[in-house]
């Protein structure tokens, strides 16, 4: 029985099988559609070319006896068109490993691609508070960076995109001061046109900010009236009059564009939505972030999770893309014995990143991305964050920080925060409370 799972590897050798055929093909792509189903997609002159179409025929004809269910009957097995580009535009499209002229195109239901990655932003930089699971303090943090930035003179943008469990703003924002409207609310206006009604009453301003400023952007405003509703349609891409569609990541990137222009921060902080779904796959790869911070804890959920992501960006050829913007977060470091703790989670994300994204590096050859698991700069070298009863739910977390002692928080949040300030060139925000990995 062939399962979903083996239809590349049972694609790759039967291409590998008829090679001098495929590289005469000025393009071939294999289209999955949403049922998982396998189509040959090549260009229209194959179709009038009897020798060249007949070998695109054999081919598909071999594919398909190989990885049934998932193929089309021979006669409807394979389409001709145009172009390429538009054959992969809107879709999720990676290059068939060993093959210079083979795609592979998925027709997916949602339009999360974690493999279009979006080039760094040149702007202010933005940072992407990410985890592959929830309940591992992400939101509690990027609260407390935001509070020591602004202490520290910048001005913040902070975005809660975690829509499908918003809560962020209510760490920021007492309930007074939170704004009318909120993120999903301008999307779903964008969608008829009437985006600019709400743009200038979905930020405030937070009380937290003394020498800087936090300007908040909540998924909701402040009341947050069918939100149900509203979340079910702000995945929409946009129809525009002339039958073009713009995908919702790229109106997300247009209303962060927007903001920015208008607050002119000096960083911008993002509360990604947990998971992989198409949320995530926005903020982390769509949004042009040059820092995604992954939060981890230390177990096989972590793990396991981490290496589905990386696993598909080193199929899709696009691993070299983000991997310099990663970094590893040791969420929740316990109280009991933290240098232990720190020390096996380091182990293990070095395993991750050594298996999946650092270069294999010659013994003899300097060049290459690869780090040594003591290296002090290393992705894989967690940033520590404590785990803290006083800072263990947000709802709390506004009157902790209007009265918190700076200490405290640099004793939960210092090293992450440190990091963090140091990586962008800003100072020392606090000293170095991690010293090879331990507290």
């Amino acid at each position: 029985m062939t399962t979903f799972d083996q239809i590349v590897p049972a694609a790759s050798e039967v291409l590998e099988a008829h090679r001098a055929q495929v590289e005469q093909l000025p393009w071939l792509v294999i289209n999955r559609d949403l049922n998982g189903r396998v189509r040959f997609i090549v260009p229209e002159r194959i179709e009038a070319d009897d020798d060249a179409r007949r070998q695109v025929e054999m081919l598909y004809q071999t594919l398909a006896t190989r990885i049934s269910p998932h193929a089309h009957p021979a006669e409807s097995g394979i389409l001709y068109e145009a172009s390429r580009d538009e054959v992969c535009l809107g879709a999720a499209s990676y290059p068939l490993e060993g093959f210079d002229n083979v795609w592979v195109v998925d027709r997916l239901a949602t339009e999360g691609n974690w493999a279009n990655i979006a080039p760094e932003t040149e702007g202010a930089p933005r940072i992407v508070f990410f985890s592959i699971k929830g309940g591992v303090g992400r939101s509690t943090a990027l609260a407390a960076c935001a509070w020591k930035l602004a202490q520290l003179g910048k001005r913040l943008l902070v975005l809660d995109l975690d829509l499908e469990s918003p809560g962020l703003s209510s760490s920021l924002l007492p309930q007074e001061r939170q704004p009318m409207h909120g993120i999903t609310d301008w999307l779903v206006e964008d969608l008829v046109d009437n985006a600019d009604g709400v743009l200038d009453g979905m930020v405030a301003t937070s009380g937290l900010s003394h020498d800087g400023e936090i300007h908040v952007v909540p998924a909701h405003g402040k009341n947050a009236g069918e939100y149900i509703a509203k979340l079910g349609r702000v995945w929409m891409p946009k129809v525009r009059s002339d039958g073009s569609r713009e995908s919702w990541s790229a109106r997300l990137q247009r209303l962060l564009q927007a903001l920015e222009a208008r607050i002119q921060p000096d960083i911008v902080l993002i509360d990604s939505r947990a998971g992989i779904d198409e949320v995530a796959s926005s903020c982390v790869t769509d949004l042009g972030a040059n820092m995604v911070l992954l939060f981890a804890l230390d177990g096989s959920q972590t793990w396991s999770g981490y290496r589905i992501l990386f696993d598909h960006w080193q199929r899709a050829r696009v691993a070299e893309c983000i991997r310099e913007r990663l970094q590893i977060v040791a969420a929740l470091v316990p109280e009991l014995d933290p240098s232990a703790y720190l020390t096996d989670l380091r182990e293990r994300a070095y395993d991750l990143f050594l298996e999946t994204l650092y270069d294999e590096i010659p013994p003899a050859d300097a060049e290459g991305w690869s780090f040594d698991l003591a290296n002090e700069l290393a992705p894989h070298m967690p940033w520590g964050v404590r785990w803290h009863r006083g800072f263990a739910a947000l709802r709390t977390l506004h009157g902790r920080l209007a009265q918190i002692d700076d200490d405290e928080v640099r004793h939960v949040f210092g090293d992450l925060i440190g990091r963090i300030v140091r990586s962008l060139g800003w100072g020392d925000g606090y000293p170095k409370v991690i010293d090879g990995g331990v507290f």
